[in-house]
């Protein structure tokens, strides 16, 4: 396999959100979350991350992209979901490729976006039939984000390991965003995905991301399965705990990994966002995350970028 960033092994990132720090300045009364913006891809860059978010400070998952659909106000749908009429993220992940060469464009999952908003229109009979839509109007989304050179666009979904949904539909869904665009799709999944693992090698995206601190069923689950191409980012960060691991506990999850993936597939990154997180607390984790990361490649005699 080649590696997924030129001449980097165990490339480092971020499943997305950090914390927000909204700042009173004169810009701040046009937009209240700039500066929050400016710090999370600082602090990202700083700590050493190799593929940054843009730190999806401006709300929480289901809010951001709902509030900005047709077809849905608040959280009820109340009439047949479109296409928003301007992007959504671009601007952020935009501003974050003038600080850093290397950036993940993130957009919210359909099937969580459905399963987050409440059916009050006779137009959707199920939560099954608003999904097409929503992926529909994310593929405009995912276009654009597509344009602005990041090197993937994440897909988080993290609905889909709690049994809630049709993984049919869902894959449908995450295809028809998939198809649209020509840079790397990844899925992040949260939770126990060991159950339904083979479902989610099914989806056609070319990256995998899943948690690994909390269930080691889930890494153990990728033994003896065929991957072919696939990239897998592996979590070796707790992402609910406050409490920042040692880095040689951080190390010796990355090789556990190793163990199973090899160190050519593997994207190692937290758990899920650090945004419930201090500021101080994040960027802890982050900086323990890649100094460890930077021992193994050491250990195994390999360079990398951060």
């Amino acid at each position: 396999m080649k590696p997924f960033i030129p001449d980097t092994i165990l490339p480092t990132t971020v499943v997305g959100s950090y914390p927000a720090q909204p700042e009173r300045t004169l810009r701040s009364l046009f937009d209240p979350f700039h500066a929050a913006v400016i710090k999370a891809v600082e602090s990202q860059i700083s700590a050493g991350v190799t593929i940054i978010s843009d730190g999806q400070v401006r709300g929480d998952m289901i809010g951001v992209f709902a509030s900005k659909l047709p077809g849905v106000r608040g959280n009820d749908v109340i009439g047949r979901v479109m296409p928003p009429d301007r992007a959504i993220t671009v601007p952020d992940t935009a501003y974050a490729l003038t600080r850093h060469p290397y950036v993940k464009a993130i957009i919210t999952g359909p099937s969580t976006l459905a399963h987050g908003l409440h059916l009050s229109t006779k137009q959707y009979r199920s939560r099954d039939e608003l999904i097409p839509d929503i992926a529909s109007a994310l593929v405009v989304e995912a276009m654009a984000l597509a344009g602005t050179g990041a090197v993937m666009l994440q897909i988080d979904e993290p609905i889909l390991s709690t049994g809630a949904v049709s993984l049919e539909t869902g894959r449908e869904a995450i295809g028809s965003i998939a198809d649209a665009v020509s840079i790397p799709v990844c899925l992040h999944a949260c939770g126990t995905i060991s159950r339904i693992l083979d479902d989610l090698l099914a989806m056609p995206v070319s990256i995998l991301d899943f948690e690994g601190t909390q269930n080691p069923d889930n890494l153990a689950s990728f033994s003896g399965k065929e991957l072919h191409d696939r990239y897998i980012g592996y979590g070796v960060v707790d992402s609910s705990s406050p409490e920042p691991e040692s880095p040689e506990e951080i190390v010796r999850r990355i090789w556990k990994g190793i163990d199973i993936l090899g160190p050519e597939r593997i994207l190692v990154d937290p758990d899920c966002g650090l945004r419930m997180h201090s500021p101080d607390g994040a960027y802890v984790k982050l900086s323990r995350l890649t100094a460890a990361t930077a021992t193994v490649r050491t250990e195994l005699g390999v360079s990398g970028k951060g």
